[in-house]
């Protein structure tokens, strides 16, 4: 214990006075979480629409009325002609075209039916999809009150109805702050763990001390300590933070026990530090290490199920996924916080996440041939 303390001695004043790594731990997790948390988003509002109004009528006015007055929809441009309008898609100034055809109110009037357009910018798939849902809304909205307006309360109180009520479990005001940022704190903590644990023998070959460490009589498993047991502790302290910070700035409930969530990350980290250690055994530069890293770690962030959920994935990448070490940090992370899981709920995640830090430290310390004095 006593050569340990003073290796971990060593490493948090080597950590310290690395100036590259400094901002990495504390100003690296704050930017990110404040900023991602608040742009990683599928609500999409202020959705600029262009209006072709040929009916002029007072129903086609309400309908505009309807779009600009929801707070999702803002009126860039109205004009008599769609081609015109079209213009504003290869601008990027519209993302909608609302066209009112002629005859619009009259034909509501005379047959119950009437017919309006919208012409969408898919380009984006996903955005589409949602201004095509928030479009529909919109008119079956202005639907209903016509409807009500014509028939009357009494009638429409006499006429057998079906009252649906609902709750949202889990995220009730459904803010997608709140289903973000705890996928958003297990990237911050892989990133903090995998990168400087990638920098850090490495590190050492490049100032040569590696080879002093080498001819001590340090044994190869209090070296290895040494070397993740500081990343460890920093990653612990990211992740309590990231989760302070969520509670006070974004809301974010904690349902489940935290102990189990720190429990858990303790089994987590020495899956990423296992990983960033083997990556800083097989470079030789920082350099390298970093690139390395970024490069698993894009992968892992891109099918984590951080911002598409997993079960949208084609059958062969789900597959790949249960072998993405993120992909169960950050379920574990929404069902501890959101749904207020409990040990027996995670238990399954528990025992993957054990089994991949015993391969990836296995494979690490397979890889440091230390020479042992």
């Amino acid at each position: 214990m006593r050569t340990i303390r003073f290796l971990l001695k060593k490493e948090f004043l080597q950590i310290f006075r690395n100036k590259a790594m400094v901002p990495i731990i504390f100003i690296m997790p704050l930017l990110q979480l404040l900023i991602l948390s608040n742009a990683a988003t599928y609500e999409i509002r202020n959705i600029s629409f262009s209006v072709v109004d040929l009916d002029q009528s007072k129903f086609s006015r309400e309908l505009i009325s309807k779009f600009t007055s929801n707070g999702y929809f803002i009126l860039s441009e109205s004009s008599f002609s769609v081609p015109e309008s079209e213009e504003g898609f290869k601008k990027n100034t519209s993302k909608l075209i609302l066209q009112i055809p002629h005859d619009f109110e009259k034909d509501y009037r005379k047959t119950g039916n009437a017919e309006v357009q919208f012409i969408i910018d898919a380009e984006d798939a996903s955005s589409a999809g949602l201004i095509y849902n928030y479009s529909s809304v919109i008119v079956q909205q202005f639907n209903s009150d016509i409807v009500t307006e014509w028939s009357g309360t009494n009638e429409i109180m006499n006429n057998p109805m079906i009252n649906i009520t609902y709750s949202n479990w889990f995220n009730p005001e459904l803010n997608y702050k709140t289903y973000m940022v705890p996928g958003i704190l297990a990237v911050l903590v892989s990133m903090i763990g995998i990168f400087l644990s990638g920098m850090n023998i490495v590190k050492e070959k490049e100032i040569g001390t590696i080879e002093q460490l080498n001819v001590t009589p340090i044994k190869k498993s209090q070296f290895i300590i040494g070397k993740l047991l500081p990343f460890w502790i920093i990653g612990l302290f990211e992740l309590a933070f990231g989760i302070f910070l969520g509670r006070i700035i974004f809301n974010v409930p904690m349902l489940g026990n935290p102990l189990l969530i720190f429990f858990i990350a303790s089994i987590y980290l020495l899956v990423i530090l296992g990983m960033g250690l083997f990556i800083s055994t097989m470079t030789d530069t920082q350099q390298q290490a970093m690139f390395i890293s970024w490069f698993f770690m894009v992968i892992f962030m891109l099918m984590g199920g951080i911002f598409t959920p997993i079960e949208s994935m084609p059958a062969w990448a789900q597959t790949i996924t249960l072998f993405n070490p993120i992909s169960h940090f950050v379920r574990v992370m929404r069902m501890i916080m959101l749904k207020g899981s409990g040990l027996k709920d995670v238990l399954p995640t528990i025992y993957i996440i054990s089994a991949y830090a015993v391969v990836m430290l296995s494979l690490a310390i397979f890889r440091y041939r230390k020479v042992e004095g």
